[in-house]
């Protein structure tokens, strides 16, 4: 009694009332793609290539975070490595993380070839900042 019924007040005044309400659920899903889902789709993609790549000689990080040489490719889901002299082990492609340096392909018809930059490179493992130390002369052997 004290409250009259006033249905009519609530009812939306056009029929698009629709496609309006779901708007921010398509905006939500459009950031969702261009944010999570096409980033991730892009580093699978990168990360399928770089195992796709793997060659003997390769210095490679396993998932577990050894560093290892790659000895032999065995077939199109698993690689032999070696993470110690004359330790070598099989490891499944996908559980590569990261190849640290490439070897440079054998040239056809020469034996016995030139060794790979990394292998000729004394800087270390730490790359450009072994390069910085010594530039700036935390590098230096005791004989220099």
């Amino acid at each position: 009694m004290w409250i009259s019924p006033a249905f009519a007040q609530g009812a939306p005044a056009g029929g698009d009332s629709g496609l309006i309400s779901l708007l921010p659920l398509v905006l939500i899903f459009v950031v969702f793609y261009f944010l999570l889902i096409r980033p991730q789709q892009k580093k699978m993609k990168a990360h399928k290539a770089l195992v796709d790549a793997l060659r003997r000689g390769d210095q490679v990080v396993t998932g577990g975070g050894l560093i290892a040489t790659v000895t032999k490719v065995l077939d199109d889901t698993k690689v032999q490595v070696e993470i110690a002299e004359g330790v070598r082990v099989r490891v499944v492609r996908s559980t590569i993380q990261d190849v640290l340096s490439k070897s440079e392909p054998a040239e056809k018809g020469k034996e016995g070839g030139a060794p790979s930059k990394a292998a000729n490179d004394d800087r270390g493992p730490g790359g450009i900042a072994g390069g910085l130390s010594k530039l700036l002369g935390g590098g230096r052997k005791s004989g220099d």
